[in-house]
């Protein structure tokens, strides 16, 4: 049985949330888009831990992508996704806002 993804909620509001999110080795996010009742919503994530192999964020458009780290992109728009995580495991803080 494969580890379940730790989710610790840092802070959270109607607008805004902040979580620390760690993935384990062998977890994979599949291709998806999260949808918002209302909106626009936007998501900051910045990489705090890499994998050794594999846990590759893509995202089909990325407002920002710095040095494969951070990130800052809209999920209610644009599919993304991280690839297996083959050795290791990828953890990110991740900060959202609903507008």
């Amino acid at each position: 049985m494969l580890a379940r993804v730790r989710n610790k909620v840092l802070f959270t509001s109607k607008r805004i949330s902040a979580y620390l999110v760690t993935y384990p080795n062998q977890h994979k996010v599949m291709a998806h888009i999260d949808p918002v009742p209302d909106g626009k919503y936007y998501k900051f994530n910045i990489v705090l831990k890499q994998p050794k192999v594999g846990g590759v964020f893509r995202c089909q458009k990325c407002i920002l992508n710095l040095f494969g780290r951070i990130y800052f992109f809209r999920p209610d728009k644009y599919e993304h996704s991280v690839s297996r995580i083959e050795q290791g495991e990828r953890r990110i803080l991740s900060i959202s806002l609903t507008l």
